[in-house]
């Protein structure tokens, strides 16, 4: 049954080895402010996976030389005089916002980027982003020199462990893609430097560095886990005006990615047809009114063209009227059931089986499904499915391929109630020519210590993962 399938997309698996990242100064680690044990304490690990047709590659962070270096030179950062960004400019942001979140209270960040500078970033970024179609296409001259496509799930503020994985990973550059699927915000304590942080690339790399949007991308998940508080803390009264440029930064962001016409990616996973149906035709009219109907009975696998028509610009993604595929892109979770289902744990987006995974595969002639959406919290509710530990699922092998969960931020959530912490490995996928289309998973340890911080959000009243949502707060915007 799955000849096919291992023909296509299996791989041995081989002793992982230190990947070579391209060329960039490396992060300069601070003392720890609360800590005597060193920022960077994880030995290094190797292990290979189990699995025939897996590759893995685990990394640990690197110890740390004895003598800490001095703090960055460009404090506060300034945007360029020549009115544009470059990697230089970047890497120095990297080393500033891995400093201040040991050195810098929060209510001091405009000491660090003042509001002026954030708004020429969120700006920049904001009109690269909002060009975008709902589905980013990334194939042709775009892959034409490139070594490898890095996929990355969720990040949730983790600056440090997204520090890591960008070294670890190799930089973007002309040879190396990055595709983030999404939440970079909310329950972490750096969700504004690591949202910030992207965008810089994405400015100076937009054919390289695509961001796709998250469920927490939201006013409502982040007026719930944090994001808002936090940037209200950093920017004072500055802080609405900070807060309202990024929810519409979040609303330019595409939904989805297709990787050589072999790989799609979104956050949450794939979405329903809206059925409609011709009203009559009036006399003098061109075109055919149509009537949505949301509520039909009869759910079925939208297409692309349908998705490419989604309206993306709302700040929460409505879970009932017609534009419903966003709000299934960012929200559904797979299922080991068969069929396509309301998703009632949630109250929004979809449940789909392995037959539908089947089905998208092969009616798009796809190989991989890769999305994220669920951390070692959420996969502990949900029985079938395999859990976090390694940062990454095979939830469905099927005739016509996988679909895989990744998730990028280990030891999740930075903030938590129960007495033993879940203590989960993040990791990401490098896809490789060709055909881009074989996965090579690479985990990865949480940075430890990680600067002690107030959260932004009362984590142990607030529910772990994102179901039994308050509905009635998503208020569709008009």
């Amino acid at each position: 049954m799955l000849s096919n399938l291992d023909h296509n997309i299996s791989s041995s698996t081989v002793e992982s080895r230190p990947l070579e990242p391209s060329p960039a100064p490396a992060l300069e680690p601070r003392p720890p402010t609360s800590s005597d044990e060193d920022f960077f304490s994880s030995t290094s690990i190797a292990s290979s996976s189990s699995s025939e047709d897996i590759q893995t590659n685990h990394s640990s962070p690197p110890l740390p030389p004895a003598a800490p270096p001095p703090p960055p030179p460009q404090i506060p950062i300034s945007w360029p005089a020549s009115g544009a960004i470059s990697r230089e400019w970047v890497n120095e942001l990297m080393n500033a916002f891995e400093w201040a979140s040991r050195a810098v209270p929060p209510q001091e960040f405009p000491s660090l980027l003042p509001v002026e500078v954030f708004d020429r970033l969120i700006l920049s970024a904001s009109k690269i982003l909002h060009k975008e179609k709902n589905c980013v296409s990334i194939e042709g001259e775009e892959l034409g020199r490139v070594s490898k496509v890095v996929v990355v799930g969720d990040l949730h503020g983790q600056l440090h462990d997204v520090l890591f994985l960008l070294k670890d990973a190799g930089y973007p550059g002309e040879d190396r893609i990055f595709v983030f699927n999404g939440d970079y915000v909310d329950r972490g304590a750096w969700g504004l430097e690591t949202f910030l942080l992207l965008l810089a690339w994405k400015v100076i790399l937009p054919h390289r560095v695509f961001l796709l949007r998250g469920n927490h991308e939201s006013k409502y998940c982040t007026s719930v886990y944090g994001f808002e508080k936090e940037v209200s803390c950093k920017y004072g009264d500055k802080g609405k005006h900070v807060y309202r440029k990024c929810l519409g930064c979040f609303e330019g962001l595409p939904l989805a990615s297709i990787i050589a016409g072999r790989v799609y990616t979104a956050h949450g996973g794939i979405f329903r047809s809206i059925p409609s149906t011709p009203s009559k035709r009036y006399k003098g009219k061109k075109n055919r009114k149509v009537i949505v109907d949301p509520n039909s009975n009869a759910l079925s696998l939208g297409s692309f063209e349908e998705l490419s028509k989604a309206r993306r610009s709302v700040l929460d993604p409505p879970w009932e009227g017609q534009n419903l595929i966003p709000g299934d892109v960012l929200w559904s979770d797979p299922s080991m059931d068969p069929g396509l289902s309301p998703n009632k744990e949630r109250g929004i987006g979809l449940l789909w089986g392995p037959d539908c995974t089947e089905e998208f595969l092969k009616k798009f002639d796809l190989k991989l499904i890769i999305r994220s959406h669920e951390g070692p919290d959420a996969r502990e509710k949900r029985p079938g499915l395999g859990q976090m530990n390694e940062g990454y699922t095979i939830d469905h092998v099927v005739d016509s391929g996988k679909l895989i969960t990744v998730f990028s931020a280990p030891d999740y959530p930075q903030f938590q109630a129960t007495d033993e912490r879940y203590r989960n490995k993040g990791a990401y996928i490098v896809l490789e020519p060709p055909d881009f289309d074989t996965p090579v998973f690479h985990t990865f340890d949480a940075i430890t210590p990680r600067p002690v911080v107030n959260p932004y959000y009362d984590y142990e009243d607030v529910i772990d993962s994102d179901e039994e949502l308050d509905m009635a707060s998503m208020v569709p915007a008009t």
